[in-house]
């Protein structure tokens, strides 16, 4: 399922890419190019195809497309942390998928649906409620534990991919002959200079 681009004012790519300084422990790392779109279709190791589904659809609620860069799903994320969980023997499998059925009942208590079949109001009214730790519900604390969880491995998947690094703009690994000093423009956004 392609998501829709984000409406809300706060603009989500910019605070995914704050979040994405999670400890490197929970950041799946190795040659991304392997997740590269292939011309077969991605076989999942772990999920079956109902969780495969909601991966995908929750990877884009979280980084959806938008008009610099394409979604979570177009960066084969969902296929990195499938691998992840799958060749390092991950225990945050059995907390994801369980935190997929928790979504699962309480969006069939609420809409008579799984997760994956509701709207996309639905959808982020549901992460809405386990998306922001100090707001939750304390009978939430498992699935909002699972969301956060699962929001460090997609944005750690995502701006570790070729799509992610050229969308934050990432130039680093690159010789510098003559370090100048940061320049101005950048340190202006900071508020801060090198006179103080």
């Amino acid at each position: 399922m392609k998501s829709k681009k984000a409406t809300s004012s706060v603009n989500r790519r910019d605070l995914l890419k704050a979040v994405g300084a999670a400890p490197v422990a929970l950041i799946p790392t190795g040659p991304l190019s392997a997740y590269a779109p292939a011309k077969q279709a991605y076989a999942p190791k772990v999920f079956n195809a109902h969780d495969w589904k909601t991966l995908c659809v929750l990877s884009d609620l979280i980084i959806p497309a938008d008009d610099k860069s394409g979604s979570a799903t177009q960066a084969s994320v969902p296929e990195v942390i499938d691998d992840w969980i799958d060749v390092h023997n991950q225990a945050g499998g059995t907390e994801i998928i369980g935190g997929m059925r928790w979504l699962d009942i309480q969006c069939n208590r609420l809409y008579e649906r799984d997760f994956i079949d509701c709207t996309v109001d639905q959808q982020r009214a549901m992460l809405d409620r386990i998306a922001y730790p100090a707001k939750a519900a304390a009978d939430d604390s498992q699935a909002v534990a699972f969301f956060n969880h699962l929001r460090d491995l997609v944005v750690g998947s995502f701006y570790s991919s070729k799509m992610g690094i050229k969308d934050i703009a990432y130039v680093g690994n690159r010789m510098v002959p003559e370090w100048n000093g940061c320049p101005e423009t950048v340190l202006a956004k900071l508020g801060v200079s090198y006179s103080s």
